[in-house]
């Protein structure tokens, strides 16, 4: 059998397993070590949870409390809008 090469000519480490700078606003809640996005979005992920911030009528909505605030803009989104917040914030 011939053996299956995937041909992209691609290197890991970029898109989402390159490690990006949060900004200030960013690092009040996933630190301010530069990290994968994958990571960024997580740690996001925990902050919601942990602070309940999901709204219990609709789960896909993140009500932002003062440090989301400041990283969204605006005082609640839905999930899909959360990537598109928190890429202003990554250098």
């Amino acid at each position: 059998m011939a053996k299956a090469s995937s041909g992209t000519g691609r290197k890991a480490g970029g898109g989402l397993a390159r490690p990006v700078k949060p900004s200030a606003e960013l690092a009040a809640i996933v630190g301010s070590d530069p990290l994968p996005r994958s990571q960024v979005v997580s740690k996001v992920w925990d902050h919601i949870r942990k602070n309940n911030l999901q709204n219990p009528n609709n789960k896909r909505e993140i009500l932002a409390d003062d440090k989301l605030k400041k990283v969204f803009g605006v005082d609640k989104c839905t999930m899909f809008e959360m990537n598109k917040h928190l890429s202003k914030h990554l250098s």
